[in-house]
């Protein structure tokens, strides 16, 4: 158990580490086109255009990757608080690209910002938010930038140095091939893109510097270790694993998406030393040519070496005799390995779950292997920190639906996020995805990789505790630990509804109605918006239009009718009115009885709504409004819960 636990923890520190640099590879491989065309030994020297190279080496891609880092912590916030401290770091050092600095600072200024505002949340008076904010981000990232250009900067640049030294030491000493005995096993282990992208650009990029290119980019990138593994199992292999090998192989080395042979040599747990003598192989070949790249190629596909080798005829030939040898060296003792090897039918779908289960998440490639979808519905991820309720426009039903199940999340004492958003908006991050039936399948489209769970229900459906009852058997302590601290919002917050006049009104509360269709029905509470003051004309359109997509009956005899997302640009101000009809009006074939009409501008209207929620999903709570004889009555019902 320890050694899974370890195991899990380097790779979430892996991953934090590439994944501050992989959204950012495309400046990083535009800054290599620019270097390879433009400088004066480029394809098309051209001094002007040259004069970008510098500046975007310099503070560009450090910047980035400062931004990102930041964002990986404290969202938004973060980000700019990072890229301000990472600044520092930039002009600290001003003679070695900080790539290692901004991995540093970026993540660290961030944490700082986020214990702030924790620190603060809850304890500003109304009105100054704004003014605290900015402040706040101003203030401490100015004294991070300081403290960075101080000593961190200085700091980096020399351990910088001595990372780059130690390389070289490598090289002249001929020992660089031996690198292939820790990177090919932790390729298997899904570290491949920390070590390429957090130990191998920072100081493959200051090599470049002063060399103008580096053969660090190509360590872990080469495809020819996984290539030759392919071809073997194409020509030696059996069943399944056989038939699915040309594919693979293919994916593989145009595509550059490594993670494709992986099941190939967990079937064969000897083709690891395929794997790392193809890649000795192709480093001595490397190493005793002079090849290289000038930016990371990322993905490690043979058109993205080819995009990014510079200008120079040898170099090429370096390169691709880099792969081409280790390709040779890989296939040759793979064909060996399967031929004296147990003949036995090989499992390539097992081994793809096994691939899996050490990955941590579902392959969004093994399908192409396997022949079998690996997205939805699968399997409940073991880590899950992020949920997300999503709906049409994100202010209505999965407003409520969040704030039920946030208040069960912590009734249950796990430490998950539990958010709303529109469709359109869900977040890359978002494990499990809850929507109503209707909106599954654009949920799914929207965030194929996500565990998704369809409701009819959002205030009373079983998914929920089911859900809470996997989470509780599925989430160690151990595991717990790993996941970032609980994340603050709006959507859940109990509040007090007697200091919400302004968003829900007595003379907005209509008591004893009748209506034939649930369109005069919502016509009608749209309509009191507008004489509210809440919203324009037009959002009662909206309001017919989103009850169109699919119904906002929410069980309980409750139904929340609002506009469209596209609609929020017709809101005044939040707002709701609340309609009761005793004898009922049908939603789509459900009898409601209790009708929120809601306007909501900048989330302001969240509260009151997750109080709302949590007092309908209990009937005896609707049955008690249903049966109000005055607005007052009603307005202190939902007051006194």
């Amino acid at each position: 158990m320890a050694q899974s636990n370890i195991k899990v923890a380097v790779q979430k520190f892996g991953n934090f580490l590439s994944s501050m640099v992989l959204p950012n590879i495309g400046a990083f491989i535009a800054w290599g086109l620019i270097t390879a065309l433009f400088i004066p030994t480029g394809f098309f020297p051209n001094e002007n255009l040259a004069q970008l190279v510098g500046p975007m080496v310099t503070y560009l891609l450090p910047l980035l990757i400062g931004y990102t880092g930041g964002k990986l912590v404290h969202d938004q916030r973060g980000g700019v608080v990072g890229a301000i401290a990472t600044i520092g770091v930039i002009v600290g050092a001003p003679d070695t690209p900080m790539f290692l600095g901004a991995m540093v600072m970026g993540p660290l200024a961030s944490y700082i910002i986020k214990k702030f505002d924790q620190a603060i949340d809850g304890k500003i008076r109304s009105g100054f938010e704004m003014l605290v904010n900015n402040f706040s981000a101003g203030i401490i990232g100015g004294m991070i930038a300081i403290l960075a250009f101080l000593g961190i900067g200085p700091l980096v640049q020399s351990f910088t140095q001595v990372l780059v030294a130690g390389v070289d030491w490598l090289v002249v000493a001929g020992l660089l091939p031996l690198t292939s005995i820790l990177i090919e096993p932790a390729k298997i282990l899904f570290l491949n893109n920390a070590i390429n992208h957090g130990v191998m650009t920072p100081i493959g990029l200051e090599q470049v510097q002063y060399a103008g290119r580096s053969i660090l980019f190509l360590l872990e990138a080469n495809p020819g270790p996984g290539l030759g593994v392919l071809l073997a199992y194409l020509l030696f292999g059996r069943g399944t694993a056989k038939q699915s090998a040309p594919g693979a192989a293919i994916i593989h080395f145009l595509g550059g998406i490594h993670e494709i042979y992986f099941p190939y040599v967990l079937m064969k747990p000897m083709l690891i030393i395929s794997v790392i003598l193809g890649g000795m192989s192709g480093v001595f070949t490397l190493v005793l040519l002079g090849g290289g790249l000038v930016a990371p190629a990322s993905p490690g596909s043979i058109i993205a070496i080819t995009a990014v080798t510079p200008p120079e005829g040898m170099v090429y030939v370096a390169n691709f005799a880099a792969v081409i040898a280790a390709t040779v060296v890989s296939f040759i003792t793979s064909a060996i390995v399967l031929r004296t090897g147990k003949q036995t039918e090989e499992d390539i779908n097992e081994a793809t779950k096994k691939m899996e289960q050490m990955k941590g998440k579902k392959s969004s490639v093994a399908g192409n292997v396997t022949g079998k979808a690996t997205g939805n519905k699968g399997v409940l991820p073991e880590d899950v920190n992020k949920i997300v309720f999503a709906c049409d426009a994100g202010m209505g039903s999965s407003a409520m639906g969040a704030s039920l199940l946030k208040k069960k999340v912590k009734e249950a004492g796990l430490d998950v996020s539990v958010t709303n958003t529109a469709i359109s908006n869900i977040p890359a991050d978002a494990q499990v995805v809850i929507t109503q039936e209707e909106l599954t399948p654009r949920a799914q489209n929207k965030l194929p990789s996500a565990y998704h769970i369809s409701v009819d229900n959002f205030l009373s459906s079983p998914e929920y505790d089911k859900l809470i009852a996997s989470l509780q058997n599925g989430v160690t302590e151990e595991q717990a630990e790993l996941v970032e601290e609980f994340e603050k919002d709006a959507v859940g917050v109990e509040p007090n509804m007697a200091e919400d006049d302004d968003l829900l009104l007595e003379e907005n509360i209509f008591i004893g109605k009748e209506f034939k269709t649930k369109e005069e029905a919502i016509r009608f509470a749209g309509t009191a918006l507008v004489k509210a003051g809440y919203v324009e004309e037009s959002y009662v359109d909206a309001m017919i239009e989103r009850e169109e997509i699919t119904s906002t009956y929410m069980g309980n005899n409750v139904a929340i009718p609002h506009g469209t997302e596209e609609a929020k640009k017709a809101v005044i101000k939040s707002g709701f009115t609340v309609v009761q009809v005793p004898n009922g009006v049908e939603f789509n074939g459900e009898t409601t009885k209790l009708i929120f009409g809601i306007a909501g501008k900048d989330n302001t209207h969240l509260e009151i709504l997750s109080g709302i929620a949590v007092i309908c999903s209990e009937q005896a709570n609707v049955d008690q409004m249903v049966q109000a004889k005055t607005a007052a009555e009603l307005k202190d019902i939902i007051n006194s819960k």
